[in-house]
């Protein structure tokens, strides 16, 4: 049976796909999306690859090659999982009308807590923060003897980071 063009683009796809992946880990490779069609993009992610690696820099994707980044990519699904810093900073101060990727964190915290304690209040996980989560918060920062202005700021924070940790380890 012969090699299909069908066949060709899915192999390409695929190969675009570990070397996506592997830039997202390592700065060193540029990204390339995944297309099916072997481009100039894709030619100059394995000539970074095979430099970082030190493999042959030809631009074209041999099997030994092809080896190293499906063995790259197959590393970095078992690697141990890597901290994710969200708080922006210690000044910083999560308010109602805020938005974004802090906002769903506190928001899924808040709700672990809820979850665990029936008098909790759980705001919706939307990422806005909304009077609902400033409620929510309110009623965390009681319990914990902190201001209870409805803002998560660097103290509302830790408290509730260590009370998810305390609640995921029992």
């Amino acid at each position: 049976m012969a090699y299909t063009n069908a066949q060709r683009r899915q192999h390409i796809y695929e190969l675009q796909t570990y070397l996506h992946a592997i830039s997202l880990m390592n700065d060193s490779i540029p990204q390339v999306i995944p297309s099916g069609v072997y481009d100039s993009d894709t030619s100059a992610a394995v000539r970074a690859f095979q430099r970082e690696y030190g493999l042959p820099e030809t631009g074209s994707t041999d099997p030994v090659t092809w080896n190293r980044i499906v063995g790259v990519y197959r590393s970095m699904l078992s690697a141990q999982p890597v901290p994710y810093a969200v708080f922006p900073s210690p000044g910083y101060v999560a308010k109602p009308g805020d938005t974004g990727q802090v906002i769903y964190v506190v928001q899924v915290m808040l709700c672990c807590i809820g979850r665990r304690y029936d008098n909790m209040q759980q705001p919706e996980i939307c990422g806005s923060f909304t009077e609902e989560t400033a409620a929510a918060v309110r009623q965390f920062q009681q319990w914990c003897g902190l201001p209870q202005n409805g803002r998560v700021d660097s103290a509302t924070w830790n408290m509730l980071v260590s009370c998810c940790e305390h609640l995921c380890n029992e």
